[in-house]
C-alpha cells in the first residue's frame, strides 16, 4: 500500500479581508443587478423619446437611420466594469456606418456618441465643419483613436473639440470614421434623461439635410 504525505504549500490565492468581506456579502450584488435593470429602464424611456424626435424628422434624414431595430445590450467587461448600450440608429456595413450610441460605463458615466463612416461621413465632413464652432460651444468631443470601438474619454481616446484648432479638426474629418461625443457623470444620474434626449436632438439637427430628399 503506498502513502502520500501532503506536502505544505503557500497559497497564492488567499483573499484580502476587503475581499473576504465582499465575498460574503450578497447584498452588493443585488445592488448591482437593481441598477442594471434601472439602466435597461431608462434607456428604454430615452428610446420613446429619440424615435418621438425622429418621427418629426424623418424626411430630413437617411433612410438608413430606421434601417434596423433599436438594440439595448449589456456586458461585464468593458475595461473590466459593467457596461450598458443603446444603438440607435445602428446601421453598419463593411463600408458604411451611421449610429448613435448611448452608453453607461460603472463608475464612470453616461455618453451619447454619433458614428459616421463611408458614404455617411463624406455627406456630414461639410456640415460638421461648418458647425465647428458649434460643437465647440456645445462641449462635444471627437474621437482621436484607431479603434471606433473604445468609449473610454481619455487623452488617447477623445479631444475635446475646444482645444481644436479649425484645420485640426477638419484634419479629423479626413480619417476613415468620425465620431463625436459627450459625456456626463454617473453622479448626474437624475440629470440622465435629459441629457441623453437633449444630445440625440442635437445629432438630428447636425444631420438632418435642409430639403426633404425625394423617396
Amino acid at each position: 500500500m503506498h502513502t502520500f504525505k501532503l506536502m505544505k504549500t503557500v497559497t497564492k490565492i488567499a483573499l484580502s479581508d476587503k475581499e473576504l468581506e465582499l465575498v460574503c456579502d450578497t447584498s452588493w450584488i443585488l445592488t448591482k443587478h437593481a441598477v442594471i435593470q434601472k439602466v435597461y429602464t431608462l434607456f428604454g424611456e430615452a428610446l420613446q423619446q429619440m424615435q418621438s424626435i425622429t418621427a418629426g424628422n424623418q424626411l430630413y434624414l437617411p433612410a438608413e437611420w430606421c434601417a434596423h431595430s433599436p438594440k439595448i445590450a449589456k456586458g461585464e467587461n468593458y475595461r473590466l466594469l459593467p457596461y450598458v448600450m443603446l444603438d440607435y440608429p445602428r446601421y453598419f456595413s463593411k463600408a458604411d456606418t451611421i449610429a448613435v450610441r448611448t452608453f453607461f460605463w460603472w463608475g464612470h458615466f453616461f455618453s451619447v456618441s454619433l458614428q459616421l463612416s463611408g458614404v455617411f461621413k463624406n455627406q456630414a465632413e461639410d456640415t460638421l465643419l461648418h458647425h465647428y464652432e458649434w460643437l465647440k460651444s456645445m462641449g462635444f468631443s471627437v474621437c482621436i483613436n484607431d479603434d471606433p470601438w473604445e468609449h473610454d474619454f481619455g487623452e488617447l481616446n477623445f479631444v475635446l473639440v475646444d482645444q481644436l484648432t479649425k484645420e485640426q479638426f477638419s484634419g479629423m474629418l479626413q480619417r476613415k470614421f468620425v465620431k463625436i461625443a459627450k459625456k456626463l457623470p454617473v453622479q448626474e444620474w437624475n440629470s440622465a434623461p435629459g441629457f441623453i434626449a437633449s444630445v440625440f436632438a442635437e445629432l438630428v439637427e447636425l444631420l438632418k439635410t435642409d430639403q426633404a430628399p425625394r423617396r
